[in-house]
């Protein structure tokens, strides 16, 4: 099988190319058949009827023995002199022509009649001028039982086209005849003839095909070398100029495609980055719980610590299953699911995960809610949680030793809001908005520069509104605002 687009199309192509010239072939061959019926067909009923001209009622036997044998040394193949004749022709033995009495005796033929066969030849069938012969099957007739006219003979194994004119004044019958070979032969070399220039012209066609197919299918043969000279981590858009409008849908579709992949690429890389940020706290807190079993004197205080050890180990489980939930957060992903919750038990479960880290660091971390306010809204949970650890770490993490940390929830008619405050140096106004920006990181405690970014990204999934002010502690109010109805 072909694989080539050039190869298939050339093929392709020189086959069609090919049938149509097999057509006009046979039908030049036809059309030069009837052609050459209808000239020599005109050329017998001429010829009968010259020779009937000649054969007139004047002739008798010795006239008709002095014409023959001027016929017979005409025909001879050399002169009197003995050197051979400077005029012949191959076709000359396929033509013939004679002249019979009333009785059927010939009187004049041509040398190369077949004479016996002529005397009592066997009409085969009667045809109109032109046309081409066929056997009758049982109209078979003697020479002098037949009627004047076109017919078809077969002598001595070859067919024969014959016309008959009797000629009443004189008694006489005049026969013409050629071989019906002769006739095939014209129409093959006629339609032979005309097919040549075709003939010679099917290579320079395929050559032209050849080069006007490669001509055509350069853009694509482009597109395929700038594909192959790609470095394989190279997913830039493709860009070529004068694309043909076949070739624009599978560029633009591979650009898609290229797009997509990338888009894939950076997600992947942006969750490998969150998970190591967000791995960073828990391993922090099971360092400082493995530390306080180790030191603990006490067999009460360690077996406390061991269980908060357990704890934060399930919560670390937790947490990686949370970091794969996270990657719905990504453009292209799956949307969030938000379902109404309470958000002050969650709050409490988040500070009492990162109390352990916070008394490491001699902080105070409280949390100021009303009780009997309603602090619920539509939150996807496992979002949730991911965002308090990050804003309840990055307090911790900010705020000085021995400083506070203070969460509150705040419940209004439309929305909740949560503040999460710390006495650390805070962020400049004009830096503001920009440590929402991934990778971007300020202060002594300079981490992956995410959590407030994915932070951002969760609030907005949530179509919520996220700032940072001054807090009354000294440092910085991260607030989230969430709207009860989504």
């Amino acid at each position: 099988m072909i694989r080539s687009l050039r190869g298939r199309i050339l093929l392709l192509l020189i086959g069609v190319l090919s049938a149509l010239l097999a057509l006009m072939a046979v039908w030049s061959y036809r059309d030069a058949q009837h052609e050459i019926e209808e000239i020599l067909d005109a050329q017998l009923l001429q010829s009968a009827r010259f020779v009937a001209g000649l054969a007139g009622r004047e002739m008798n036997l010795d006239t008709a023995r002095i014409l023959q044998s001027a016929l017979d040394r005409a025909a001879s193949p050399v002169d009197a002199q003995g050197q051979p004749r400077r005029f012949s022709h191959e076709y000359e033995g396929k033509l013939a022509f004679a002249v019979f009495d009333a009785k059927g005796e010939a009187l004049v033929h041509s040398a190369s009649a077949p004479l016996a066969h002529f005397r009592d030849l066997k009409i085969l069938g009667r045809r109109g001028p032109g046309e081409h012969g066929r056997e009758l099957a049982g109209a078979a007739a003697t020479l002098l039982g037949t009627s004047a006219g076109f017919h078809d003979a077969v002598i001595e194994g070859s067919r024969w086209n014959i016309f008959l004119l009797d000629n009443p004044p004189s008694g006489h019958w005049i026969l013409v005849g050629d071989r019906d070979d002769v006739r095939g032969e014209l129409a093959t070399n006629i339609a032979f003839r005309s097919m040549v220039p075709e003939l010679i012209g099917v290579p320079l066609v395929a050559l032209l095909v050849w080069l006007v197919v490669g001509w055509t299918l350069r853009p694509l043969a482009q597109m395929t070398q700038r594909l192959k000279a790609r470095d394989a981590t190279d997913l830039a858009p493709l860009v070529l100029e004068r694309l043909p409008d076949e070739l624009e849908p599978v560029a633009a579709s591979l650009n898609r495609l290229l797009a997509n992949v990338t888009e894939l690429l950076d997600r992947e890389k942006r969750f490998l980055s969150y998970a190591a940020h967000e791995l960073r706290t828990p391993l922090a807190v099971l360092r400082v719980q493995a530390d306080n079993a180790v030191r603990a004197a006490d067999p009460a205080d360690r077996e406390a610590a061991l269980a908060q050890l357990d704890r934060s180990v399930s919560r670390a489980t937790r947490l990686v299953e949370q970091l794969l939930a996270l990657a719905r957060l990504e453009p292209g992903a799956a949307d969030l699911k938000p379902v109404p919750a309470d958000l002050l038990p969650m709050v409490r479960d988040e500070i009492a995960e990162l109390s352990p880290l916070a008394l490491d660091r001699g902080l105070e971390i409280t949390l100021q809610a009303d009780e009997s306010a309603d602090h619920r809204a539509p939150v996807d949970g496992h979002a949730m949680q991911v965002l308090l650890q990050n804003l309840i770490s990055n307090a911790v993490r900010h705020a000085p030793p021995a400083g506070r940390v203070q969460v509150r929830l705040v419940a209004g008619a439309d929305s909740v809001e949560l503040h999460v405050e710390d006495s650390g140096p805070g962020v400049p106004a004009e830096q503001r908005e920009r440590v929402f920006e991934r990778f971007y990181s300020e202060g002594p405690s300079r981490g992956a520069g995410l959590g407030l970014a994915i932070v951002a990204r969760i609030v907005e999934l949530h179509r919520g509104r996220v700032e940072l002010r001054e807090s009354a502690l000294g440092g910085l109010d991260a607030v989230v605002t969430l709207e009860r109805v989504p």
